[in-house]
């Protein structure tokens, strides 16, 4: 409502200054060489230099540029006042009052309505830098406020509040701006505030959480990539690739941190049989050194049925289900990343085991086949 007040104030401030600046030439033969010209000229020398005055190329323009700036000296004071209370009835009212205003001051609105009169336009001007100034503000507050976030300390997933913000200010921008072409100031604006938001999700501390952190980081950047996604913002594009990789990165460590979990003490006793190898221990000889015998690893290996399996990946799918929030459906994206780290896992035991126990006779109790159809069986089951 703000917005459409405010292009009417000026659309009628418009054809009222250029038929004052037309009278005053009229009525004082402005325009032409005359005494009354040299008159006036001395006259408005005394007018107050604090009103518009652009450098004109003609006296007469001067002349005609000082009365009016004394008849309308109340105008750009008023005009401030009414920015004011526009900047107060939204939140983001700053943003509509900038952009009605550059339109109206580079003649978006047409060449017909563009201001003629030169003090108008001078006017405008001086308004416009303080609408930048609000805007500048206003973007500066919301990006340290989204920067200072920190999140719920009940939180237990989900989407953070500075990112559900980052979403509603460009949603509303982008609204604005729909009918404009000034876009250099806001362009800016989002790119500080898309950096605010991304500061904030890199900064999130587990102590503030009550689930995974990594599962909420790629499920945030996850989101900002799909709201970007369905958006045009071309000044973001650089944004949203690097949404789409740390939401990528995160699931990554997720799976990372969680796929040996089901099988804990088969994971620590091969990363042992790693530090050996990487000590320069050879193969073969691998199986003779204590820790890592044939009779060790057997042991281990018993601790480690298939339905013990099949049982732990139940409770890693519930425990996956618990991190997530049912909003972002991601629970078959993290499940399928999930089933491809356990089978790059079971390659790797596999290969340690015709590596360094070879010709042992010693095997996994389940097979590839049987670790496909427990991730199976729990898809089709949830």
């Amino acid at each position: 409502v703000s917005q459409q007040v405010l292009e009417q104030v000026l659309s009628e401030l418009q054809p009222l200054c250029t038929s004052e600046q037309q009278f005053l030439q009229e009525f004082f033969w402005l325009g032409c060489d005359s005494v009354e010209l040299q008159a006036l000229e001395v006259r408005v020398s005394t007018v107050s230099s604090a009103a518009p005055s652009p450098s004109l190329a003609h006296p007469w323009e001067e002349a005609t540029t000082q009365l009016l700036s004394e008849i309308f000296s109340c105008l750009e004071p008023e005009l401030r006042a009414f920015l004011d209370v526009c900047n107060k009835v939204h939140p983001l009212g700053c943003l509509q009052v900038l952009v009605t205003l550059s339109d109206s001051v580079f003649g978006t609105w047409g060449p017909s309505s563009a201001p003629s009169s030169s003090f108008l336009h001078a006017l405008l001007g001086n308004v416009l830098l303080l609408a930048k100034s609000n805007f500048n503000k206003c973007i500066g507050t919301l990006c340290k406020e989204m920067e200072e976030a920190r999140a719920p300390s009940r939180m237990r997933g989900g989407i953070l509040p500075c990112v559900s913000r980052f979403q509603e200010v460009l949603a509303f921008s982008q609204e604005v701006l729909r009918t404009s072409r000034r876009r250099a100031e806001l362009d800016k604006a989002q790119l500080r505030l898309a950096s605010s938001v991304f500061s904030s999700i890199n900064s999130l501390s587990s102590a503030n959480l009550k689930v995974n952190t990594d599962m909420v980081m790629m499920e945030n950047f996850h989101h900002i990539h799909d709201f970007l996604c369905q958006r045009n913002i071309p000044c973001l594009e650089g944004k949203k690739r690097e949404a789409k990789q740390r939401s990528r990165e995160h699931l990554e460590k997720y799976v990372t941190t969680c796929v040996g979990q089901p099988l804990e003490r088969l994971k620590h006793f091969f990363e042992g049989v790693k530090a050996r190898l990487a000590q320069g221990v050879k193969e073969e000889e691998v199986s003779f050194q204590l820790a890592y015998s044939k009779q060790e690893l057997r042991k281990v290996i018993e601790k480690y049925p298939g339905k013990e399996v099949k049982r732990a990946l139940e409770t890693l799918y519930r425990t996956i289900h618990k991190h997530l929030s049912p909003e972002e459906n991601l629970l078959p994206v993290v499940w399928q990343a999930m089933e491809q780290g356990f089978i790059r896992q079971y390659r790797e035991f596999e290969d340690l085991i015709q590596r360094c126990y070879a010709g042992a006779g010693i095997a996994l109790d389940f097979t590839m086949e049987d670790l496909l159809s427990y991730f199976n069986s729990i898809t089709m089951s949830n």
